[in-house]
């Protein structure tokens, strides 16, 4: 299930928008080295990619560089409960979760120094999830007021910082950032996802890491970390956690299994198609009453967690490129915010060089 919605952006977006999240215009992705991910309107995509013909695809050339993409609402909400409340501007206005946010990606940025890096933002829950699943999601409760308004100057400060920053009405940033990275690994880059969704395990490859911010061994996840962290291939998240359930979206699994049962079915059978056309090979009576019971649970379950990587985007390689920051707008917000280190570091770094690739460094 795809929807037919386009993923646009921009990357100097307009601040005002749903949840706080910057509002989107599309983008003409012609010219230079690009890769078109938007088919004409009203037409389902024939292929992921519309690439530029002179793109060098071959699996075994060296990467083009690495795209680093940011689940933005993920690490607002680590910066607001992480960062103290009492955080203020000098006008009294909540700014924990903007400093957290800068520091974060800035630390983030420091690590890793990306050649493109682009923040995606959540836009609300995706129809054909909530038409399979109208509890999808139910459970979870409303942003906090003291966040709201952090989450417009947040995309401010992208939008001074020269880092690309999309969302698009009625998709979920899972679904673009799905897109994002299988698109852009298949034109060449090499891409890590920041972001504690455990979906994003399905699309770990040899061009897909992750970064997973609760892990604080920090290192980047592979295929190896996945089967280590859950018994199953990336290939095989979808199956595992259909089988399981994801509590943090509202998604029942089959009663009594657990990722270990999970995991092992899935390591005798391959797939969850398998261990229902082979269900009586399963040893235990009870077990297999149990997934013959939940079986339409788990057809729905794998169309929910199933991640939309072939969402259609105009979206340009060169539009995700690292770029300096606009010094003086930065020191307009910092001011504005009472971030006197942020300030500093600027000074101290001549207000021009490398303006957020050091901030996650400020003590």
């Amino acid at each position: 299930m795809q929807t037919s919605s386009t993923f646009s952006t921009r990357c100097a977006p307009d601040p005002a928008g749903a949840a706080g999240a910057a509002s989107c215009a599309c983008l003409d992705a012609t010219g230079g080295q690009a890769f078109s991910l938007s088919p004409s309107a009203g037409r389902a995509p024939s292929a992921p990619l519309n690439l530029n013909p002179n793109l060098n695809l071959n699996p075994a050339s060296p990467s083009r560089g690495l795209l680093l993409i940011v689940d933005g609402h993920c690490y607002a909400y680590r910066a607001f409960y992480g960062i103290a409340a009492s955080l203020t501007s000098p006008s009294g206005q909540p700014t924990n979760a903007i400093y957290g946010f800068i520091r974060m990606l800035g630390k983030i940025q420091a690590r890793l120094q990306p050649s493109h890096t682009v923040v995606v933002w959540d836009g609300g829950l995706a129809a054909e999830r909530m038409t399979l699943l109208p509890e999808y999601k139910a459970q979870r409760a409303e942003m906090p007021a003291g966040m709201v308004p952090q989450l417009d100057q947040m995309v401010e400060y992208l939008r001074a910082a020269g880092i690309c920053s999309l969302r698009k009405d009625g998709c979920e940033a899972d679904d673009g950032i799905a897109a994002l990275a299988t698109q852009a690994a298949a034109a060449g880059l090499t891409v890590v996802i920041a972001s504690s969704d455990k979906d994003f395990m399905q699309l770990v490859s040899d061009a897909i890491k992750l970064l997973v911010p609760q892990d604080k061994t920090e290192n980047l996840w592979d295929a190896d970390q996945v089967k280590q962290k859950t018994g199953v291939a990336p290939a095989q998240i979808v199956d595992w956690l259909s089988l399981v359930g994801d509590s943090s979206d509202n998604i029942p699994g089959v009663p009594g299994i657990g990722p270990k049962n999970a995991a092992e079915l899935l390591g005798q059978f391959g797939a969850v198609e398998a261990v229902y056309a082979r269900l009586p090979e399963v040893k235990s009576e009870r077990l297999r009453t149990r997934l013959q019971a939940a079986k339409e649970t788990v057809r729905r379950n794998q169309q929910l967690i199933r991640l939309r990587d072939s969402l259609p985007c105009d979206l340009r390689v060169e539009d995700m490129a690292v770029r300096q920051g606009n010094a003086e707008e930065l020191r307009r917000l910092y001011s504005g915010w009472g971030f006197k280190n942020l300030l500093q570091t600027m000074k101290n770094q001549g207000q021009s060089d490398d303006l957020f690739h050091e901030h996650g460094q400020v003590q």
